[in-house]
C-alpha cells in the first residue's frame, strides 16, 4: 500500500491545479492574472491529464497489491 502514495498525492495536487489553471485561462475563475489567458487554458489541461494519470497508476498499484 505504500508504493501508491508518490503517485496519488502528487496526482491530487496536479489534478487540483489543473483543473484551477484551465478554469482560470477560460476565464470561469476570475480575479488573477492568469484569469482569460489562452496560455493557462493550454496548459491547465495538461497538467490536469498529468495528474489524473498519476492517480489512475496509484489505482492500479493499489489494485495489483490488494490481489496479492
Amino acid at each position: 500500500m505504500k508504493r501508491m502514495w508518490p503517485y496519488l498525492v502528487p496526482g491530487v495536487i496536479l489534478g487540483a491545479v489543473g483543473l484551477v489553471w484551465t478554469l482560470q485561462g477560460l476565464n470561469v475563475l476570475q480575479g488573477s492574472g492568469m484569469s482569460g489567458s489562452s496560455m493557462w487554458a493550454t496548459i491547465g489541461p495538461i497538467v490536469l491529464l498529468i495528474g489524473l494519470a498519476l492517480i489512475v497508476v496509484a489505482i492500479v498499484i493499489a489494485r495489483r497489491r490488494k490481489a496479492q
